[in-house]
């Protein structure tokens, strides 16, 4: 079981959001670089690095260049999502330092924009972020829900060789009212991927959870508000994982 602390970009800020909304944005460091040093220093073997800005379509200079910051400051592998729309860019982004690539939106509205970043990059680099709205996919930061099932996506994503998913619960997201561990168990089960946890995360017993299912597939989980907030010590869940 990996935990993932979270750092969210918006305007080169750490940010984090309620339910994807841009208006309750709580900045918690100016300087990306703080919070990733932070969480490295505690232990955190990865971080989880989201491009808010390029996930709806706007300007992202600064994140990127906070990204590029957060890779040179910390030695521990990041994950990247946001924003990415071809297999040029996940390509890009593995040069620019980034260890794994998250494609959200495009899995849906091209999927071979995945199947053609895996030839390029290789399975382990590649992951599929599905973010669900009562068990549907939603797309384009989360403005917009579709008629797609998150688990009949991720089984097709397996079928492209897709290997890890990134599945967040967008109701729950930054509202600390629990992790839903039971949806990543099923779509694991399902699909036959690996599912890293994401949205909603409020105590330690999350964490229980998620390092419960890790038999049926749930990898990982990511953490982002509960830490911000204090509600959870990184140094506290990391013996959590390892039986402690």
């Amino acid at each position: 079981m990996i935990i993932y602390p979270a750092i969210d970009l918006r305007r080169g800020r750490c940010v984090r959001l309620q339910q994807g909304a841009f208006e309750a944005e709580t900045v918690f460091a100016d300087d990306p670089v703080d919070a990733a040093l932070r969480w490295a220093s505690e232990g955190a073997q990865w971080l989880h690095v989201v491009n808010l800005d390029g996930a709806i379509g706007a300007p992202s200079s600064a994140n990127l260049a906070a990204l590029e910051r957060i890779v040179a400051a910390v030695e521990i592998p990041v994950q990247f999502g946001g924003g990415v729309r071809t297999a040029d860019d996940a390509v890009n982004l593995l040069a620019r330092g980034v260890s794994r690539v998250i494609i959200g939106s495009v899995a849906v509205t091209n999927p071979e924009v995945v199947r053609a970043a895996i030839d390029a990059c290789g399975a382990e680099a590649v992951a599929v972020g599905i973010d669900a709205r009562d068990g549907r996919v939603a797309i384009h930061g989360w403005a917009e829900t579709s008629t797609r099932d998150a688990v009949d996506l991720a089984t097709e994503m397996a079928a492209l060789g897709v290997q890890r998913i990134v599945h967040t619960d967008v109701k729950r997201d930054g509202m600390l009212t629990g992790a839903n561990i039971a949806a990543c168990q099923r779509m694991a089960r399902a699909a036959g991927v690996g599912v890293i946890a994401s949205g909603g995360v409020a105590n330690l017993d999350d964490v229980r959870a998620a390092c419960a299912a890790a038999a049926q597939g749930v990898q990982g989980l990511i953490i982002g508000m509960a830490l911000y907030r204090g509600a959870i010590s990184l140094t506290e869940a990391l013996r959590l994982t390892q039986g402690e």
